[in-house]
């Protein structure tokens, strides 16, 4: 069964398209990402879902039920926000169980409910304290623990980790991933950062400007973007014109090579070649950014650490598999 569904979605506010005729669907114990940059239309998706926005047009499904004219409290889903939206004055313990207080669940069942959610999200004996007294990834493992109490069947994350530093913010990415896969519960995470959606979800929903441009596995999203737009917006990618892909052999109006699939050197039995002149490089730890002028087109490597740098102005080739180069149904 589909968790969620949606039909030719639309969601207008005046003249903003914010989501624009989009068909979706997420299967029931999936983790799946929508990505895109601000404006592309996936927080406004994920308020769709949560029934805090109702969609202009189209029809939305929540595990088969109807969801347009449900309100919130009515949809088996719940939501962690980036800026986790707890109460100051409350306790931990308080704030986790607060929702079911809402639903009138008595104050034993309630404690004994927050403090298993505690447990669940490593924070077991904190119930005492006060949110300003953790934390900012305990914060927000206190705000996972507040909507997992009330067992949704569904849990929507917008850009939670985004307040959160580098490694803070990997150590919870791989928390988020186990818990949802011992639970089994259905992750909607909306995010603008493509490693994050790509190494988080089990598929991701590439938006722009209102639209979904492309759904699939990272693999896929990564290896085989369909679009100039994919290409550029998740990870680094060199897209070729058609002159370049001429060049090649290769009859496509554009084609997407990712910088790691280049070499320096002269073809080999079954690879493809382009000549190219550095005009810069960087350093950047593990791999050498190599920037090259093919033709009169920027062309991008990333070199292995131990790798000879080629001399600047020096006309080099560059080499790399056939089945690299992925070809593009839009150049656009």
């Amino acid at each position: 069964m589909n968790a969620i569904l949606f039909e030719n979605v639309s969601r207008h506010f005046g003249n903003v398209r914010a989501v624009d005729g989009v068909d979706l669907a997420v299967a029931e114990g999936e983790f799946f990402a929508m990505l895109g940059p601000s404006g592309s239309g996936k927080t406004t998706c994920l308020r769709l879902v949560a029934g805090f926005e109702q969609p202009t047009a189209g029809h939305i499904e929540i595990f088969g039920e109807t969801a347009e004219g449900l309100p919130p409290y009515r949809r088996n889903v719940n939501t962690v926000f980036q800026d986790y939206a707890l109460f100051p004055h409350l306790s931990i313990l308080d704030n986790v169980a607060y929702g079911l207080m809402v639903k009138g669940v008595g104050r034993i069942e309630r404690r004994r409910a927050a403090e298993e959610a505690l447990a669940m999200v490593a924070l077991p004996g904190y119930g005492a304290r006060k949110p300003g007294q953790l934390s900012g990834g305990q914060r927000q493992r206190v705000a996972l623990a507040r909507a997992l109490v009330n067992r949704p069947r569904v849990l929507l994350l917008d850009e939670p980790l985004g307040a959160l530093d580098l490694k803070l913010r990997e150590q919870m990415q791989e928390e988020l991933k186990s818990l949802q896969k011992a639970l089994g519960l259905t992750f909607i995470f909306v995010t603008h950062d493509q490693g994050e959606a790509l190494a988080m979800a089990d598929r991701v929903a590439v938006f722009h400007e209102g639209k979904v441009r492309q759904v699939g596995t990272p693999e896929d999203i990564y290896r085989r973007p369909k679009t100039r737009f994919v290409a550029d917006f998740v990870g680094s990618s060199n897209v070729l014109s058609r002159v370049q892909c001429q060049r090649l052999g290769v009859d496509a109006p554009a084609a997407s090579l990712r910088p790691e699939s280049i070499v320096i050197g002269r073809p080999t039995d079954g690879q493809l070649g382009l000549t190219g002149i550095p005009i810069a490089t960087s350093f950047l730890g593990p791999v050498n950014r190599v920037t090259l002028d093919c033709g009169g087109e920027r062309i991008v490597a990333l070199l292995a650490g131990g790798a000879p740098i080629p001399a600047m102005g020096e006309s080099v080739t560059l080499a790399f598999g056939r089945h690299d180069l992925h070809v593009m149904e839009d150049a656009g």
